[in-house]
């Protein structure tokens, strides 16, 4: 009988399990096939972009790797496997090489925060063909979630501008504790100030920031008497942290404050609103406090930041939480594109794949992308382009040779402002929020004639 765990926390061991079954029933299929170290390439991409969206920012593959370099299978683990008894009919030799696992394959990879279309390869994995398909789930998963915080966080950042302060606020509406810490460095990545989160910000070397709730008002309040009490108790012990001021009724407590700015009682640096109308209050409460920094939380994304501006709030930074965490996903696929030098495509309507090793190369014109080319790798970088155009940047690098890394680990920062480069190299059209046009990609003569080819190869049924 399996065990339950009640703790169900995660640790790097565990990264060999945590899976689909069906990457091992494959894996053990595979084996039984005798086709298990047949080199394959597989490639994680996005079919199409979450509604609203005009691009994505990737990110996530510095997780990704750690994993790859990683995964084992311990004794323990494979026993529990065995106690499943979903594999007794599984090959021996299956058992043996779980035993041995390594990942030994090479990776190819857009570098993080770099601004990415439907069908561009995020990642390609180029290994023994169980290697690459046991990898799937673990590799969708960190890159998927990531993915898609970046991107929201670059929308938010792109709205606001630079000179605005944004704070990650979402642990507590993460999808899990190890979603929030992933969460946070990614929002972190794409150009966000800080975040809560004080786990994820030592961990990756920054200050925790925030301010204060609603409890430490009520609380304060009803036990000595007055929210201003509550203001003088929070400022004695940690005298630069913003007071939130909306527990009650925000004028009321912004003249308060005021008056004792005034008499020179206090010196309060910052105030933050979470509920309300935000815009209109934010006016209101500069003309009480005209020094003092404003920051607004509750249910904010680039929608809210957009709408704020074109009210002229007077909005110093962003607190934001739900819908940066949470939204839209996306959608990655990890899809086998060749096999033993075979180029295969996926042929299910709506669902089509392109077959082959691909590259993505990035044509620019006056610092702005003018096209995009998906093509294989093995074909001349001009083929089927406009040939005026400056010579292209190549996107996908390799990151990891024989299962071992090749280039060093990136900071926060320095992912950071290539992601800041990116959406700055987008045309407008693609960066508005509402309708945004389609991507600028073309795909390579030789790879639409690959894709036509393999279409039409019938297989035997």
């Amino acid at each position: 009988m399996i065990s339950e765990d009640q703790e169900l926390s995660l640790a790097p061991e565990d990264y060999s399990l945590l899976t689909d079954l069906y990457q091992l029933t494959m894996a053990a299929c595979y084996v039984g096939e005798k086709i298990d170290q047949r080199q394959a390439s597989f490639e994680l991409f996005v079919r199409k972009l979450p509604e609203g969206f005009g691009y994505l920012i990737a990110m996530g593959l510095a997780q990704a790797l750690d994993y790859l370099e990683k995964i084992r299978f311990t004794a323990p683990q494979i026993a529990a496997i065995q106690s499943t008894e979903i594999f007794v009919n599984a090959p021996e030799q299956f058992w043996s090489l779980l035993a041995e696992a390594k990942f030994t394959g090479d990776v190819w990879a857009v570098p993080e925060g770099t601004a990415v279309f439907p069908h561009q390869p995020l990642l390609r994995v180029e290994a023994p063909l169980w290697q690459a398909q046991l990898v799937e789930t673990y590799l969708l998963n960190t890159l998927n979630y990531q993915t898609l915080i970046a991107t929201k966080a670059a929308r938010m950042r792109d709205i606001a501008g630079d000179g605005v302060n944004l704070l990650e606020f979402g642990t507590r509406r993460a999808f899990s504790p190890q979603a929030s810490v992933w969460a946070a460095r990614a929002a972190l990545a794409a150009g966000m100030d800080g975040t809560s989160n004080v786990l994820a910000a030592l961990k990756l070397g920054r200050k925790p920031a925030g301010t204060m709730a609603h409890a430490l008002v009520m609380a304060i309040s009803a036990v000595e008497g007055t929210e201003e009490d509550a203001f003088l108790a929070f400022e004695r012990y940690f005298p630069n942290a913003p007071l939130l001021i909306d527990t009650y009724d925000t004028l009321t407590a912004a003249k308060l404050l005021s008056k004792r700015v005034a008499q020179g009682k206090t010196q309060v640096t910052g105030v933050r609103l979470d509920s309300g109308d935000i815009g209109k209050l934010s006016q209101e409460v500069r003309s009480l406090l005209p020094e003092v920094k404003i920051f607004a939380s509750g249910d904010i994304d680039e929608w809210e930041i957009a709408k704020l501006l074109a009210e002229n709030a007077c909005i110093d930074g962003y607190g934001i939480g739900t819908k940066l965490v949470t939204g839209s996903p996306v959608n990655g696929v990890y899809k086998l594109v060749e096999i033993d030098g075979i180029p295969v495509m996926k042929k299910s309507s709506s669902k089509v794949t392109y077959p082959g090793r691909k590259q993505i190369y990035r044509y620019l014109e006056n610092g702005k992308i003018k096209v995009d080319y998906l093509q294989l790798i093995d074909e001349d970088v001009s083929n089927g382009t406009d040939q005026e155009m400056n010579s292209p940047i190549k996107l996908m690098e390799l990151v990891i040779k024989g299962g071992k890394r090749v280039q060093t680990p990136e900071t926060l920062e320095v992912i950071a402002k290539r992601t800041a480069v990116s959406v700055a190299s987008l045309p407008q059209e693609i960066r508005s929020l509402k309708n945004p046009s389609a991507p600028p990609m073309r795909i390579s003569q030789k790879l639409q004639e690959l894709t036509d080819k393999t279409k039409n190869k019938k297989f035997q049924s």
